[in-house]
């Protein structure tokens, strides 16, 4: 192929189309002496021009197309006939191929050395390069370059070491760093590796009678892996325990422990729980990066007037506030993002905690440990003896912890713990439930924040969706006039590795305790105190606020949908006559 090239260098060129300044090439220029990064970056970064810009100006220049990566679904052995290394050096990526031909999509295609790098690693095919936006491009590095491939070679490696399984199991005990063990220590590192570049906060390691499951939970939906070497799991399993602190002899019983580990410069907790099934040992690991820190309650997603409530209500000197929802809903995000704003030298804070998930300066933390008998009622009693000014509890268990929680919001404490309820308003009545004097919850609680986590649509591939006559039935049984309105759904992309969703956004409701629902609660009375509630001032249940941000193009139909099944009992608006019926509602 004919190499490109730029009739005059880039500056010089930008600077004679009128595109920028000759001030701002000279700032520019002595920016990038010392960052030492290219050119067109540099001017970026400065904001004298567009990426869009600089990518269209340079096709343009240099007569080539255009190319965006996240439309493109890659074969993976196209991807491959550059490799990684390669790839990410000279800004290439490999996008379409046979025989006699490749496209080549690159950030930087003047880079007339690292086209002749590529040409010559792709000999003897016809090279055709394309431009592309270096932000595209490296997304579509993270997206392809997966580790998938090396957790496939390093199981069929490691399954090649051992004859049978009893072999195997034998030869995983041995700790020889250049053995069989060196290649488990670079299967589990590769899994971890991919984890985190896909964003997963669950891996799942399960043995089947003819094969391995490898689970990643993105986004709260679980993606599979499925490795065809079954007798590897005990060697992974074994591997982890030894990591994590467990009993590497015990195979009947389940046990947790916990490890650190740094990938990609990200220092990684990992939790760490095995349990006994049908072909092994089942495994699953939590990953909490403590790298990027605590969010703040501003970047927990919160709309700015529930905010600015919620500060109201975490500022207030004593009460209890409950954050409620399923696991994975982002409870704990929440109550750590009120405690980093509550945490001044002015004020003693403890946490009781199993575990602890994040390290909090100037907090005293407190692990609890069923087995010594260091309970969270046990822990809770002592720490109101430490003259706290705030408490948080992680999570109230049991009759005993929610009564000495409660009664130490009304003797001069903030208290902020979480309870596993599907909504607000249902969640003052279990603390009742769950043996509390009814007067005491009354006087005590402040408020609740009932919180879920919805998929966003991925913004590169999202476009307007028809909507189904279910839909339509259900969003107008939710509220009058929603199916009126357009939505989006994502086609499914590089971007978002096809899923059509990239990351989550919070829905929260948040439920301030008034008079009327004061006196409800002393009376026991469930009706009266669900109809204070919804007519309490500024209550939007999350199935709206769902449906809000639907209307809104953040997420779609299904999520909003399927978040309104899951916290409203009488979504469904169609009667139920027959049998089929009743087993299909019952589905």
């Amino acid at each position: 192929m004919q190499r490109p090239r730029l009739k005059m260098r880039l500056g010089d060129l930008l600077v004679h189309e009128q595109v920028i300044s000759e001030k701002q090439l000279d700032s520019a220029l002595k920016e990038q002496k010392q960052s030492g990064r290219k050119l067109g970056a540099t001017l970026i970064e400065l904001g004298f021009i567009s990426e869009q810009q600089l990518t269209e100006f340079l096709a343009q220049q240099l007569k080539i197309p255009t190319v965006s990566l996240s439309d493109q679904k890659i074969p993976q052995q196209v991807v491959e006939l550059l490799p990684e290394v390669q790839a990410r050096r000279h800004r290439a990526l490999v996008y379409e191929a046979d025989n006699g031909h490749a496209k080549v999509a690159m950030s930087d295609p003047a880079d007339l050395a690292a086209i002749d790098q590529v040409n010559q690693q792709l000999a003897p095919r016809e090279v055709d390069i394309a431009v592309v936006a270096e932000t595209d491009l490296l997304q579509a590095f993270d997206s392809l370059y997966r580790r998938t491939k090396d957790i496939e070679t390093f199981a069929s490696q490691l399954q090649d070491e051992y004859e049978d399984t009893a072999e195997f199991e034998l030869g995983a005990l041995s700790l020889d760093e250049e053995g069989e063990d060196a290649t488990v220590a670079k299967l589990l590192q590769s899994i971890f590796e991919d984890a985190v570049q896909v964003r997963a906060s669950d891996i799942h390691i399960e043995p089947d009678e003819n094969m391995l499951r490898i689970r990643q939970r993105v986004d709260g939906v679980l993606q599979e892996n499925i490795l065809d070497e079954t007798n590897i799991a005990s060697a992974l399993v074994l591997r982890l325990k030894l990591m994590s602190g467990m009993d590497i002899s015990e195979r009947r019983l389940p046990q947790d422990g916990r490890f650190n580990i740094k990938i990609k410069k990200k220092n990684i907790d990992v939790r760490v729980s095995t349990m006994p099934v049908q072909y092994g040992e089942s495994c699953v690991m939590r990953l909490l990066d403590q790298t990027s820190g605590i969010l703040s309650l501003d970047q927990t997603g919160m709309p700015e007037p529930l905010l600015k409530r919620v500060r109201a209500l975490i500022n207030r000197p004593h009460g209890m506030l409950l954050v409620t929802g399923p696991t994975g809903s982002g409870k704990t995000t929440t109550l750590y993002g009120a405690l980093s704003e509550l945490n001044t030298e002015s004020k003693k804070v403890i946490t009781v905690e199993d575990p602890v998930e994040y390290r909090l300066p100037r907090i005293s933390q407190v692990q609890t440990s069923s087995k010594i008998g260091l309970d969270f009622a046990r822990v809770l009693r002592t720490t109101l003896r430490q003259d706290p000014d705030i408490i948080m509890v992680g999570e109230m268990r049991d009759h005993e912890t929610v009564e000495i929680g409660l009664r130490g919001a009304i003797t001069g404490h903030l208290v902020l713990s979480t309870l596993h309820t599907n909504d607000a308003i249902t969640s003052a009545m279990r603390l009742i439930d769950m043996g509390a004097p009814s007067y005491l919850v009354a006087a005590a609680l402040r408020g609740i924040i009932a919180q879920r986590l919805v998929r966003r649509v991925c913004e590169r591939c999202a476009t307007d969706t028809p909507l189904e006559p279910e839909q339509e039935s259900l969003l107008e049984h939710l509220e009058k006039g929603s199916s009126g309105h357009s939505y989006k759904k994502g086609r499914g992309c590089q971007h978002c590795n096809h899923t059509g969703y990239k990351g989550r956004i919070g829905v929260f409701e948040l439920l301030e305790m008034n008079r009327a629902m004061m006196d409800a609660l002393r009376m026991n009375d469930t009706q009266r105190f669900a109809e204070a509630a919804n007519e309490s001032t500024g209550f939007r249940s999350m199935a709206l606020v769902a449906l809000d941000y639907a209307k809104q193009g953040i997420t779609s139909v299904e999520e909003a949908l399927f978040l309104a099944e899951s916290v409203e009992d009488n979504i469904t608006p169609a009667t139920v006559d027959t049998d089929a019926d009743v087993e299909q509602a019952e589905r």
